[in-house]
């Protein structure tokens, strides 16, 4: 009969586990995700990020955040191509989220289930302050749920959405800050009711 210690089994046995950072635009949810998947890659495990293809705001290849910080990604169309080119990774990194199709959760649950840590970065809610896409199933599955905030530009109290500052009404328009600016409940209601 074979004993081995418990540094043995911990080693050979990962955990998954889904992470989500949820908030509004320029709230830090992609620095934080690509905080974390570099601290990840300093303790040598094996990291993969990847994006929505149609997310091409600062770069094909790389997840940016709005401060420009960037880390190498791979941008997919679909999430079940996360599933398909996750072998052999210790964690994998998704960002904007919300605009993968709804079978993401079913993709991070079964990435999850095979001992890969999930973590994810997204909008929560759209400009209308509706729940956006997969996020909001993803955050009931998650292990880990991190709801980060921009500040409000007209007052300064922690935001709630991002408000679109121009005409439209699909629900996806990539921009930043010449599309967008982030609310507090009060200032956006204010707005809205305008």
């Amino acid at each position: 009969m074979v004993v081995h210690s418990e540094d043995y089994k911990a080693e050979t046995h990962r955990r998954g586990r889904i992470e989500v950072i949820c908030g509004s635009m320029f709230s830090g949810k992609t620095e934080e995700l690509i905080r974390r998947l570099k601290r990840a890659s300093f303790a040598r495990q094996k990291v993969e990020i990847f994006k929505p293809a149609i997310d091409t705001r600062y770069s094909d290849s790389e997840v940016v955040s709005h401060d420009k910080n960037a880390i190498a990604s791979t941008p997919v169309e679909t999430s079940a191509s996360i599933l398909l080119m996750s072998a052999g990774i210790d964690v994998v990194g998704i960002d904007e989220a919300q605009f993968f199709d709804e079978g993401l959760v079913n993709v991070c649950n079964q990435l999850a289930a095979n001992g890969i840590r999930v973590i994810i970065a997204g909008l929560d809610m759209d400009f209308k302050g509706l729940p956006f896409g997969p996020m909001p199933a993803l955050c009931a599955v998650a292990d880990d749920v991190s709801k980060v905030h921009a500040i409000c530009v007209e007052c300064g109290d922690l935001a709630y959405v991002s408000h679109r500052i121009v005409d439209g009404e699909n629900r996806v328009l990539l921009g930043e800050k010449a599309e967008y600016e982030p609310l507090c409940r009060h200032c956006y209601l204010k707005k809205q009711n305008k």
